[in-house]
């Protein structure tokens, strides 16, 4: 299609290009009527330029619009060249102090907890940073797109508004000049003409309706039949549904899908197909087909393209605009007059209320530019916001109406815009005196929530999906009512009190529908059947929390408006009342000579609602009178008098005795909708204006009303009233009733009652109940949150209300109250609580939830154990109450509550004849000491000549009256100071009869005759000693007595051991050999000890005997035995890679045999250490097979381990395996049985024998594949010649191993090569031993790098399961030439032999740059046995070792003297020569030799010996490391402690010569021709001429990327990226690789690619690239770290980025400034230098099964 399209499109071009901007513009200049002039060149070129094709070319577009329209019309404007013309305007705008800058998803902004006026107001990163709230207390979030920065604006800021850019822009402000002052009258004429037509034009045909004709002054002479098949976005399908639908509708390949579905996503619509009507048609037909089943269809049209290109250009020119403005304030303000200039059609016909209105009909893409056009014109232009606001006001009802219908979500809606209007304090009270918006606010949301019931009230009972779609939508008006209130008014006219009074009264509506909605009634009998709906109306609540205390915060602010609020709504309290108390009959009740009328009510039996906002409305308004003391003021103002204390306390009352019947267990049956309405009613989102307000409500009930009374009432509604009201009803009670529940139920509702008691009189710390201020309130919250244990600051704030500006007020007064702990590598910052706070602890503090007081209560007692003080929780001493409040106290001594507190004493002295529980009496115990407090702060601060009324001690003294004779309350404390059964309260018990003898004392002084001390407290006082003294005997008899048993213990443990003593002496070997056999290997320590070479020392045979975790047999490691096994993982790994975009593209074709040294990707071994019999292991891992299968039909989810590829959990520790590594004793001494002549050879002689010995090995492979029959006998003779003295080539050594062993190095030899290769497993590949050797040397060489980095010495105590795990490696890569077959062995040995020293028959060598010595070393050692098996000339295998060990040493060294960069270095002159350094000279003058003078100038020979030693060291120690673990010799104890550099004792270890350069020196003559064919090689040439790189020595190592230590620069840096697949869009999840730094578009469609036949997301992707497999990724948004491996794992990790209070951060949720901790960082590194990522991840699987059912392969 395309190339029939392509000259078309040139012809076009054509005709377009010639149309010349210029002579448009003149055109129009002298147009008279220019709007029919525009219109027609639109209506003729529109149509050209866009919608040519199925797929649009943006570029190509946006050229030719440039050329053809924009062009003209800025030719126009200026009146000249726009390239002069826009300067020139430029320069004549005074810049604008506000930035505006509009957000970027995800990009960063800053909010100042200290300076903003509320938290919507924002910076960008450029102005925080240049601002001075960078060192205030800031929040940094990331934005989800749409906002704009507030720098600038006075009211978002109280300090500190403009940065330091912005604030250079201030300096000549005068008050509102006009900015068209600064434009020639022609241009603001042009500019008007232009502005007016362009915007008019843009708002026709953006909100044009029909699909297929123009607005006539648009329409083209000629109509073509092409349409699109328009596909729009809703929020109601799923991608998949779409993608799946399109492929069905327009027949497109699943990745052409994605793309539609992505666009249609991101834009809002996209065309699916282009073709005539018809064709068009029948897609749309099918789309709505397929989607319309379970929800509503897709939309979809079928538009003209004339249509949709004029709506293309519609937007490109609001963009157009947009950035027009950005040239001057005046053209700014030009356009703002456009489009609010009423139009022709009166009300609402302005441009800019066309757009609004017809908002939810546009598509996401045509929203975004006019909002982003609103932003920058309406909302920056200060005269013009203010219009526009009005405007939004006066349609926000509209508006409203149309999101709430609409499926888009907010932040695409108009209404979104609320929060840049209503949040400006001068708008919002503008708009709430002129245009009434708080009532319309609230009405438009009463007009949403039409359910209601027969009283009014809301209803949410069965919602449809609909309806309950609509109420989440209605609640982000109540957000603007927020918005709207957030910024309270310093001064008041008359005009915004009436307003904010009618405000008030719409918002007492509201309240009013939902006092007592969600009535509910106790199931008896049988459990409830459908859970009834509670959410709605608590989200309700919640969302309205901050609305109702932000009402009460305006009412405090004016006395005038506080008095009509607190009367309109005492009002609105009895209308509800009035419909509630029909029916109920009054009763009496009368106790202790006090009687009471009140109505008979049981929340056990009637209705009850938790819902209860007007009561605790006017709870809150009643303190504020206290508070503002208007209550005492102008009381005559007030209804006080006309207040009816029971009517007010009713239903809180009844709200709270529903709470304690709920955890007496009355109500059961009602299931768990109650359960969690209790538990959000005390939670801490919604206590502030529920259960505290309750409780305020009561306090206010009880200061207007006789406590008797009082108390009374409370008994009835408790259903306790007949207990306390019948003299022994308690007795008789327990006697008649034996139902356990009822007197359980009984019990709880006593305790709850005494509770509820104990809150009224002691929760003070309200501003306005008491005499305290706001910090009092919070200090006290954190002590009692610290009380029960230490908090990380974000626990901490968790438990604290926040405001409406998500503020605690907790950081003010923290450091007051408590001391902060700094965390270490894992765990978080905490704070503690500071001792001397510790006397304010209430047990009874009523925000504690009954597991937190338990908690609580013990760790108190546990406190003052430690301390050695007596363990009673007094009450603390409280600030007194306001004035208002101030008879709540008499509570404490009123008839009533003594004859309660004496009834429970009195049953507790008795304590068998009656059910009473030990919390009661505690509860009891605790008022009785807060009365006495209360009565010692009446003494102490008495005036002089007043009477203190509060008399509880004398009350307290006196027995009962006459007819019962009941003990008085004082008798009966001291009588159960003995009682055995109540040891716990004893204390408690002291400390009352303590404080009341104190207070006795004070009477008595401040009465006129001092009388001696009374008796009480001789009396006590001796008691006490007595009692102290007899405590001290006991504590030393319970010492002795311990000693005594103590030395028992340990007597009888001696005899055990004696009398077992072999076995004590066996298990101590045996720890001894398993975890390491040489170390405590029986060596004359000063023998020098060499780990090869025929001079090695020789270490006695040691027996080893292991255990297996799986049936705990011992058994020894020996050739014959069944073979033991370790767990281990292999793995693929890119740790030391200096070349990680190395890819193999054929894995089958791929030779392994020489490893570069740039380590692209190794196979690394690991182990755990866990030791098993190999048949063992097999039945294992078959169960777990097994199982797997059994499983996968059963549920899909993956497992931690992918049983498919092999592997299992360690049956141990869980470790992740695949694969287990026999154990065996060290080959080399099996092999290497003959015995030792002294004659070895030198290495020229060693070198020539093995090249012959090789010759003749090659001859006669030769011959085997070529069979030649006639010549046979010839050929034998031939080869008889041929062979050296000793050599028998047909001679095949015996397996020493049996049968299981050699099974286990098959398997794990055939592990290593399908992961190291990622091919299919075959024993038989000749690869297998080159990937064995390979491991090897790898995982040797990887922890050599660990042990460096981290400075620790070579052969320090290395952990066992590394230390197990080596050995193991090292002795199957030497044992597994066995069982591979001989030839193959011996042809790779070849190869690698051939790689130093030349032979004629391989040509494609590497180069001796190209090949890493050590791999080159291991694979030259472990295979030379194949070939020394065949020699029985008598030369050991120890010689050959040590001379392939030299030969390969010297090769490193040719390699790093060619590779070294000479840096002449200053300090030559100081360092005389040794002999080192001229020998290296000379060898350097060798090769300067050898390579034709191409290698650089002789530097000096000190520099050289460096760059040697340095270069070969971690060679050496890897050799060290590898021929330890081979032949079993001890380290020398030098090399075990750290700091030192070991050179020599290296060099000592594995006999080489100190000064390396006499190896050359030795072997001059067969060095020298060596050396020569090296530097021949036709590779060295091209790098020493600068042709190509190569690695030097030695190399660096690895380490993760630099983050930078601030967190948000990560998140900038994150917003600035985009999708790399779909241009410019940005990217939802930005994740950064830290191994390689690379930012990927994760979890998203756009940027998944197929990966071995699966689609997988960029980060499973990258892995593979970058990690071979694992990965280490940041997901900057959610600040978390993710572990990848494979497709099926995966887990999240602790990010390296702490705040201030050393807590993380995980998804940004709380802003807190982020900075790198290094140590957790260096932590993530270390881990992934050890390999140990996928064995994490299996243990977060493990422990956490949510992860295993995460789709990690789609991150």
């Amino acid at each position: 299609m395309a190339s029939e399209l392509e000259p078309e499109v040139q012809a076009i071009d054509r005709s377009l290009l010639e149309c010349s901007t210029e002579e448009t513009a003149g055109k129009w200049l002298q147009a008279t009527d220019l709007t029919s002039e525009v219109y027609q060149h639109l209506a003729h070129y529109v149509p050209k330029i866009y919608c040519r094709g199925p797929n649009p070319f943006p570029q190509k577009e946006d050229m030719l619009a440039q050329h053809v329209f924009l062009g003209p019309m800025e030719w126009y404007l200026c009146g000249e060249d726009p390239a002069f013309g826009f300067p020139k305007l430029e320069q004549a705008n005074k810049p604008s102090h506000l930035c505006g800058r509009v957000f970027k998803v995800g990009e960063p902004t800053y909010s100042c907890r200290d300076c903003a006026v509320d938290p919507t107001c924002v910076l960008c990163m450029e102005c925080f940073l240049g601002s001075i709230h960078r060192d205030h207390r800031y929040r940094m979030t990331t934005s989800g797109g749409g906002g704009f920065c507030d720098c600038g604006d006075t009211e978002a800021w109280k300090e500190g508004p403009y940065c330091q850019k912005h604030e250079l822009n201030t300096s000549e402000i005068e008050e509102e000049e006009d900015p068209l002052v600064h434009l020639s009258v022609d241009v603001i004429a042009r500019t008007y003409n232009i502005f007016a037509i362009m915007f008019r034009y843009a708002v026709e045909i953006l909100t044009w309706e029909k699909e297929s004709e123009l607005p006539a002054d648009l329409e083209m002479e000629e109509k073509s039949d092409t349409y699109y098949c328009m596909l729009f976005n809703d929020e109601v399908h799923t991608y998949e549904q779409v993608i799946y639908t399109l492929q069905k509708a327009v027949n497109c390949t699943q990745k052409e899908a994605i793309g539609f579905a992505t666009t249609v996503d991101r834009d809002g619509r996209r065309s699916v197909r282009y073709g005539d009507f018809q064709y068009c048609e029948q897609a749309k037909s099918v789309i709505v087909r397929n989607t319309s089943r379970q929800t509503k269809p897709l939309k979809v049209q079928v538009m003209h393209s004339s249509i949709v290109a004029h709506q293309n250009f519609g937007l490109k020119l609001l963009s157009w605009l947009g950035s027009i403005i950005g040239y001057s304030d005046g053209l700014r303000r030009i356009l703002c007059q456009v489009g609010l200039q009423e139009g022709p059609y009166g009300e609402n016909s302005c441009l800019v209320d066309r757009l609004m209105l017809s908002d939810s009909k546009l598509w996401k893409g045509a929203r975004s530019v006019y909002h982003q056009l609103f932003m920058s014109s309406l909302l920056m232009d200060l005269k013009y916001k203010k219009l526009f606001a009005i405007r939004f006001a006066k349609n926000y009802e509209r508006l409203q109406s149309d999101y709430v219908t609409d499926d888009h979500d907010r932040e695409f809606s108009i209404a979104d815009l609320s929060v840049q209007i209503f949040t400006v304090p001068s708008l919002a009270r503008m708009l709430i005196t002129e245009e009434n918006l708080m009532t319309i606010i609230i009405k438009t949301f009463m007009d949403h929530l039409r359910h209601r019931d027969a009283q009014g009230r809301f209803q949410f009972e069965r919602y449809t999906a609909l309806q309950a779609f609509k109420f989440r939508r209605v609640q982000s008006l109540i957000l603007d009512l927020k918005y709207v209130l957030i910024s309270k008014p310093t001064e008041w006219s008359d005009e915004l009190r009436q307003k904010f009074l009618k405000g008030f009264d719409a918002f007492l509506e509201l309240l009013k529908c939902m006092q007592g909605m969600d009535p509910i009634t106790r199931q008896v009998g049988q459990h409830i059947e459908m859970e009834p709906e509670w959410e709605a109306a608590f989200t309700l609540q919640m969302k309205l929390t901050h609305v109702i205390s932000m009402m009460q915060d305006w009412c405090a602010l004016d006395e005038k408006v506080l008095i009509e609020a607190y009367k309109k709504c005492l009002a609105v309290l009895m209308q509800c009342h009035g419909g509630f108390t029909d029916g109920e009959q009054p009763i009496t009740l009368s106790i202790c000579g006090h009687s009471v009328e009140t109505i008979r009510y049981c929340v056990s039996q009637e209705k009850v609602s938790i819902h209860l906002p007007v009561s605790r409305l006017l709870a809150g308004l009643h303190v504020l009178l206290s508070k503002s003391e208007v209550a005492y003021k102008f009381p005559e103002l007030l209804p006080l008098s006309e207040l009816s204390p029971p009517m007010l306390i009713e239903h809180p009352l009844r709200c709270l005795v529903l709470c304690a019947q709920v955890h007496a267990g009355m109500w059961r049956r009602n299931g768990f909708s109650l359960v969690n309405q209790i538990y959000y009613y005390h939670n801490v989102k919604c206590r502030r204006e529920m259960f505290d307000k309750d409780i305020v409500m009561l306090q206010t009930g009880v200061s207007m009303m006789d406590p008797n009374h009082f108390l009374m009432i409370m008994l009835s509604r408790f259903e306790l009233y007949q207990i306390f009201s019948t003299p022994d009803y308690g007795k008789r009670f327990s006697s008649e009733i034996t139902h356990k529940d009822v007197v359980q139920q009984n019990n709880t509702l006593i305790e709850e009652m005494l509770y509820l008691i104990i809150m009224l009189v002691g929760e003070r710390f309200s501003p306005g109940v008491g005499q305290v201020n706001t910090t009092d309130e919070i200090k006290r919250e954190i002590i009692h949150q610290l009380s029960i244990k230490p908090m990380a600051h974000s626990e901490l704030v968790k438990s604290l209300p926040e405001d409406e500006n998500k503020e605690t007020g907790m950081e003010s007064v923290i450091e007051a109250v408590a001391h902060f702990k700094k965390p270490g590598l894992t765990g978080r910052g905490m704070y503690e609580l500071k001792p001397e706070c510790t006397k304010e602890f209430n047990l009874y503090f009523y925000h504690f939830s009954r597991a937190e007081q338990s908690k609580a209560e013990e760790a108190q007692r546990k406190l003052k154990r430690q301390n050695r003080e007596d363990t009673a929780l007094p009450p603390p001493v409280l600030p007194p109450f306001c004035p208002l409040f101030a008879s709540l106290v008499n509570i404490l001594q009123s008839d009533v509550m003594l004859c309660i507190m004496g009834t429970i004493l009195q049953w507790a002295v008795e304590h068998n004849g009656y059910a009473w529980s030990e919390s009661m009496l505690q509860r009891v115990l605790h008022l009785i000491g807060m009365a006495l407090q209360e009565e010692k702060q009446h003494l102490e601060n008495v005036m002089e000549e007043h009477v203190v009324t509060f008399t509880f001690t004398q009350k307290i003294s006196k027995p009962g009256e006459a007819p019962n004779n009941s003990p008085s309350i004082l008798a009966m404390l001291e009588t159960l100071q003995n009682a055995p059964y109540l040891e716990v309260h004893k204390d408690m018990i002291r400390w009352i009869l303590k404080t009341f003898n104190a207070i006795k004392k004070i009477r008595e002084s401040s009465s006129t005759s001092p009388v001696a001390e009374t008796e009480g407290t001789i009396m006590e006082e001796s008691s006490r000693d007595k009692d102290k003294a007899e405590r001290k005997r006991k504590a030393e008899i319970a010492r002795l007595r311990r000693e005594k048993i103590m030395a028992q213990m340990s007597e009888m443990q001696r005899h055990f051991i004696d009398e077992n003593k072999e076995l004590f002496q066996q298990t101590l070997e045996l720890d001894s050999s398993t975890s390491a056999v040489l170390d405590n290997s029986p060596v004359v320590s000063d023998v020098k000890l060499i780990a090869l070479g025929p001079a090695q020392t020789q270490v006695p045979e040691q027996r080893q005997f292991v255990t297996c975790i799986l049936c705990q047999e011992e058994q020894e490691v020996n050739v014959e035995s069944r073979a033991m096994v370790l767990a281990a993982f292999v793995q693929r790994s890119t740790v030391l890679s200096k070349n990680r975009r190395k890819f193999i593209q054929d894995p089958e074709k791929y030779d392994p045999l020489f490893m570069h040294p740039d380590l692209s990707c190794g196979t690394h071994t690991g182990s755990c250490g866990h030791i098993m019999h190999a048949h063992c292991w097999q039945r294992y891992f078959d169960s777990v097979q097994a199982k797997e299968q059994r499983r996968q039909q059963r549920l899909r989810l993956h497992t931690s381990y992918d049983v498919e590829n092999g592997e299992f959990l360690c049956p141990l520790c869980e470790c992740l395996s695949n694969t287990v590594i026999p154990l065996l004793l060290p080959p080399r001494n099996i092999f290497n049985s003959r015995s030792n002549f002294s004659d070895q050879p030198n290495l020229s002689q060693w070198i020539r024998t093995i090249s012959q010995q090789i010759k003749a090995l090659q001859v006669l492979r030769k011959e085997e594949s070529t069979p030649n029959t006639a010549s046979s006998k010839n050929s034998e003779n031939m080869g008889e010649l041929q062979l050296p003295e000793g050599f028998r080539p047909n001679f095949h050594p015996k397996n020493p191993y049996s049968e299981s062993i050699k099974e286990m190095l098959t398997t794990f030899g055939t592990a290593t090569y399908k992961v190291g290769l990622k091919v299919h497993p075959n024993e038989e590949d000749p690869r297998v031993p080159i990937m064995c050797w390979g491991s090897c040397a790898y995982t040797i060489q990887s922890i050599e790098r660990i042990l460096s980095d981290e400075d620790k010495p070579l052969f320090g105590p290395l952990p066992c399961r590394l230390d197990d795990c080596l050995r193991s490696l090292t002795r199957f890569a030497a044992a597994h030439w066995t069982v591979a077959s001989l030839s193959v062995v011996q042809g790779h040995l070849c190869k690698l032999f051939a790689s130093l020293v030349p032979n004629d028959s391989y040509e494609d060598l590497p180069c001796i740059l190209d090949i890493d010595m050590f791999h080159l070393l291991v694979g030259l050692v472990l295979a030379f046995p194949a070939l020394q098996c065949q020699d029985f000339s008598g030369v050991s295998l120890s010689t050959g070792d040590l001379h392939i060990f030299h030969l390969v040493t010297m090769a490193h060294i040719i390699q790093i003297l060619l590779t070294s960069c000479t840096e002449e270095n200053g300090m030559d002159q100081e360092n005389p020569t040794g002999e080192e350094e001229l020998a290296v000279l000379a060898l350097y003058k060798t090769i300067h030799q050898y390579t034709g003078s191409a290698l650089k100038e002789i530097p000096s020979g000190w520099h050289l010996w460096k760059s040697i030693r340095a270069g070969i060291m971690p060679f050496l120690k890897c050799s060290a490391l590898f021929f330890h673990y081979l032949n079993g010799v001890p380290s020398p104890p030098d090399i075990q402690v750290s700091g030192l550099s070991h050179f020599e004792h290296l060099c000592n270890y594995l006999s080489l010569p100190t000064n390396l350069i006499c190896l050359f020196q030795e072997n001059n003559e067969i060095m020298n021709s060596l050396i020569e064919s090296w530097c021949h090689n036709s590779e060295v040439k091209r790098y020493l001429a600068s042709e190509r790189d190569a690695i030097s020595y030695p190399r660096e190592s690895n380490k993760l990327i630099d983050l930078p230590e601030d967190y948000s620069s990560l998140i900038n840096q994150a917003s600035n990226f985009s999708c790399p697949k779909s241009g410019g869009d940005k990217s939802r999840a930005p994740t950064l690789c830290l191994v390689c730094g690379t930012l990927l578009c994760s979890q998203s469609y756009c940027c998944q690619t197929e990966l071995e036949g699966e689609d997988v997301g960029a980060c499973t992707a990258h892995t593979y690239s970058c990690g071979s497999g694992a990965g280490i990724f940041l997901r900057v948004r959610e600040c978390q770290v993710l572990f990848l491996a494979g497709k099926t794992k995966g887990c999240f990790y602790s990010p390296p980025y702490l705040d201030d209070y050393g807590e993380t951060d995980q998804g940004l949720r709380r802003g807190n400034p982020l900075h790198l901790c290094k140590e957790r960082f260096q932590k993530i590194q270390k881990l992934w230098h050890q390999h140990s990522i996928t064995e994490e991840i299996g243990h977060a699987q493990e422990a956490n099964q949510t992860l295993v059912g995460i789709d990690w392969q789609h991150l």
